[in-house]
């Protein structure tokens, strides 16, 4: 079976069991053109609530599938490919974070979204990578706690000196692991390039940016911008993309290396088995109970609420 005969088995079968096919921006090219919404992951949980689908597919990893299930309790959410997880979602728990609040109570605890629906639960606020500057000034604290991702954190406090911002050592790997000596090749190889960064980038190479932001932000600067050539300092999945939406401009991996092992777990035949499993019980769902939803969304009503 090709490619495209794949895809129109999977667009008849969306429609025929209700779906909305969510797919994050890192997911492979094939899974992107079958979904109905693509994006970074809060984006993307919206919109699953704005959806008028009875079900939705999720094509990333296991927190942002929670994230959907959250803001859209009276919907069925299932993860295309179980063993997507997230290493930085992952990498810290309330049993991590409760004393520290305990120790600080006047500490406002602000969690990245890229976290556990359970460590959720005894965050304050919650953040993404487009709105955790703006969300921190509009904080009525000065002293923080941000968490997991200490370079996305070191980023935000260096812009936002005047308040006291402790961070703990987290983040994601495939971004840390993009070094300044990387970037510096990459830009005598392509000197008329810009370069675009993640904010999870290491301090030393987001110094290099000639634009920091969100992964959706990168596309979008890139989109707009009347240069030619850019460097990609993000999930190399980004490049392709924007070579296909731009045609016209060059766009430049930082290093070939820097792939998210899980976001490509999810492939095109996960999509199609999890739309054949979901009223036989095959399909990976997400199963939340009330009391957790309830908990772990304080803090991302309160990102809300501060215009997150």
């Amino acid at each position: 079976m090709t490619v495209r005969e794949l895809q129109d088995k999977i667009l008849k079968l969306k429609k025929e069991t209700n779906t909305a096919i969510l797919a994050h921006s890192y997911q492979a090219r094939e899974i992107v053109e079958i979904a109905d919404y693509t994006g970074d992951s809060y984006k993307l949980s919206v919109d699953a609530s704005k959806t008028d689908a009875d079900n939705i597919l999720f094509c990333g990893v296991h927190f942002m599938a929670e994230t959907a299930k959250m803001l859209s309790p009276e919907k069925r959410v299932f993860l295309a490919n179980k063993n997507a997880g997230c290493p930085m979602a992952e990498q810290m728990d309330k049993d991590l974070i409760i004393p520290l609040k305990e120790a600080e109570p006047d500490r406002t605890v602000v969690a990245y979204i890229n976290t556990t629906a359970s460590l959720k639960t005894v965050c304050d606020v919650c953040v993404t990578s487009s709105s955790a500057l703006r969300i921190v000034k509009a904080l009525d604290t000065d002293k923080i706690l941000f968490i997991p991702d200490c370079n996305l954190g070191s980023w935000v406090r260096a812009q936002v000196p005047e308040k006291d911002i402790k961070l703990l050592h987290g983040g994601c790997p495939t971004h840390a692991a993009i070094t300044a000596k990387q970037v510096l090749k990459a830009k005598d190889e392509h000197p008329d390039a810009l370069f675009l960064v993640h904010p999870e980038c290491v301090p030393e190479v987001v110094e290099l940016a000639d634009y920091t932001g969100s992964t959706s932000g990168i596309m979008e600067f890139a989109k707009k911008s009347d240069h030619k050539e850019f460097i990609i300092g993000t999930e190399t999945s980004i490049s392709e993309h924007l070579q296909y939406d731009c045609p016209d401009k060059k766009f430049y991996p930082v290093t070939k290396d820097i792939v998210c092992r899980n976001m490509k777990l999810t492939t095109l035949p996960d999509v199609y088995n999890s739309l054949l499993g979901i009223d036989n019980g095959d399909a990976f769902e997400i199963i939340m109970d009330d009391e957790l939803i309830a908990q772990a969304r304080k803090c991302i009503d309160e990102m809300i609420r501060l215009g997150g």
